[in-house]
């Protein structure tokens, strides 16, 4: 086992070898950190033509959940992401699959569980619930109705499993669609243990495996981190915040989302390997 791995079991309780739920950056020069999109294909693209003339060899990428929902050109976002990141693979000196990172955000969480509707226990409620919270828009980027999925409803589980058999066959007849999604980290850290980056927030009041659901749910632990940091994690870096307020740099803690999806700019910064803003892009 390497030093760096060594150091992150000691730092975080957890071994990057076999829990692949959290993703670890290592060896970190400099990190680009991309906001919530929400489906604003457009602000990604322009984004990503400014990274091209900004990034420089060796830098990791992560981008912070919320790629889905809300806005109206889905298929495109995801279809721009994978562009990029075949672009960053292709680029001189080798770039690791490991150093491009998605984590799971809300709305890959709501999208996880509309595609395992028939395991819910109130189907209808459920969906709703899911729809009023932008859940809608990734539907029918899939080719999905409401109607048709309350009509499955009523008929019984069975159908509604052939209803969600039905979108996981549309999502697959979208090259890398899948994968993309099958692909997604509950957060990240760099193997030196001073850097966190999740989607929404925490539970400052427990241990990182402890997390569950907190990560993309509860942005008001995030607010609660003390001055001190979080654990041994001296900056915990979020890509969405309820209130879209932009790049908030508390010191202990970095929240970047400017409300790409609902009208606002996508936020992309640059950290180095303690934590210090070096650079930024918005779009």
């Amino acid at each position: 086992m390497s030093d760096a791995a060594q150091n992150v079991i000691h730092q975080t309780g957890l071994s990057p070898e076999t829990d692949k739920r959290f993703a670890v950056l290592r060896r970190c020069r400099r990190i680009w950190a991309v906001a919530s999109i929400h489906g604003d294909a457009e602000r990604l693209a322009a984004l990503h033509d400014g990274l091209t003339d900004r990034y420089e060899a060796g830098d990791r990428f992560i981008y912070l959940g919320n790629y889905y929902g809300h806005g109206e050109a889905v298929l495109e976002t995801v279809n721009e992401l994978l562009r990029f990141r075949r672009i960053l693979l292709a680029q001189p000196p080798y770039t690791h699959l490991d150093d491009i990172v998605y984590l799971r955000g809300r709305q890959e969480e709501m999208w996880r569980k509309l595609l395992q509707l028939q395991f819910a226990g109130d189907c209808q409620d459920i969906l709703d619930w899911m729809l009023e919270r932008g859940a809608d828009a990734t539907l029918a980027a899939y080719g999905g109705r409401p109607a048709d999925a309350r009509m499955a409803i009523m008929e019984g589980l069975l159908a509604v499993s052939r209803w969600t058999g039905q979108l996981r066959q549309a999502i697959r007849g979208h090259p890398g669609h899948n994968s993309f999604m099958t692909g997604f980290r509950r957060a990240a850290y760099t193997d030196e243990g001073k850097l966190l980056f999740v989607s929404g927030g925490l539970d400052p009041l427990k241990d990182l495996s402890d997390q569950e659901d907190g990560f993309w749910w509860n942005s008001q632990g995030f607010t609660e981190i003390p001055s001190s940091g979080y654990g041994t994690f001296s900056r915990v870096v979020r890509g969405y915040d309820p209130k879209h307020e932009g790049i908030v740099d508390k010191g202990a803690t970095l929240s970047i989302d400017g409300g790409a999806g609902f009208g606002g700019v996508l936020n992309a910064v640059c950290l180095d390997a303690s934590g210090h803003v070096v650079d930024q892009i918005s779009a």
